[in-house]
């Protein structure tokens, strides 16, 4: 994996009161990377994404953050007072950044004309691109997503991705993202990390995509299509021997990837 390390925890732990939330967690995410986090209700994705970032604080291990990292970062929900006006302009604008620097993030998510929309205008797509636009203003060198696809539709999950993939290859930027027990299996994560209370499973696609294990857990797809799985969990965290993840395929987005990588390869 190239890259240094951007985040390091080792032996992280956290509680919610008395509920133990994370427990013995190693993790690393490396500069460049798409890292997508996934697991079921309750696994501890968003717990973990926050005490990465240091919005939340560990009761347990050490988090190790490099020097002069900015991180941009889109949490999963935002209380928003609809009766409220307020434009994307000047939503933006809390964010920091002169104008022209706004103008320019809204470009580089693709939506350019909705600086002067009323945010309870917004459809769910132009919502979640404003508020990447609103982390892309720190110039991040890490771009933290908690659950970004909430509330869109099939055609938009796989839109977002795209765009969230083409910011990285543009800013340079690592991405870490959680999602909500659906995630892009080969095309938009360099690895995958799925959580229950800890990391039960790890890997990067590119490598162990072909491996009885990975089969197990998270299914298989046509090479190259955009797959989304339903991911459930069906094994021990005892230390016991026990079967692996059981897992679900996403139906009518995976079928419509599989059957658009078909298309692009007759083409």
């Amino acid at each position: 994996m190239s890259g240094r390390a951007l985040i390091t925890a080792r032996g992280l732990g956290v509680r919610h009161g008395a509920t133990q939330a994370l427990r013995d967690v190693d993790f690393e995410v490396r500069a460049g990377e798409i890292v997508t986090l996934i697991g079921p209700n309750g696994s501890g994705k968003t717990t973990l994404l926050r005490a990465l970032i240091g919005a939340a604080a560990p009761s347990a291990g050490t988090v190790t953050r490099a020097k002069g990292l900015r991180i941009g970062y889109a949490p999963q929900r935002l209380a928003l007072d609809r009766t409220m006006p307020m434009t994307v302009a000047r939503f933006l604008a809390l964010g920091g950044g002169g104008r022209t620097e706004r103008a320019a993030a809204l470009e580089e998510v693709g939506a350019p004309d909705i600086a002067e929309r009323q945010l309870a205008a917004l459809s769910g797509g132009q919502f979640q691109r404003a508020l990447l636009a609103r982390a892309l203003l720190r110039k991040p060198t890490l771009l933290a997503l908690d659950e970004p696809t909430q509330g869109l539709d099939q055609p938009g999950v796989a839109a977002f991705y795209a765009l969230v993939a083409r910011v990285r290859r543009t800013l340079g930027c690592a991405v870490l993202m959680v999602s909500h027990d659906l995630h892009v299996v080969m095309r938009e994560s360099d690895r995958v990390v799925c959580l229950n209370g800890h990391v039960c499973c790890e890997g990067a696609p590119t490598i162990v995509s072909a491996s009885p294990a990975y089969r197990a857990l998270f299914g298989t797809e046509p090479e190259g299509a955009l797959a989304l799985y339903r991911h459930a969990h069906d094994h021990r965290h005892d230390g016991a021997e026990a079967p692996g993840c059981g897992h679900g395929h996403g139906g009518p987005v995976a079928q419509a990837a599989a059957q658009a990588a078909t298309a692009e390869r007759v083409d």
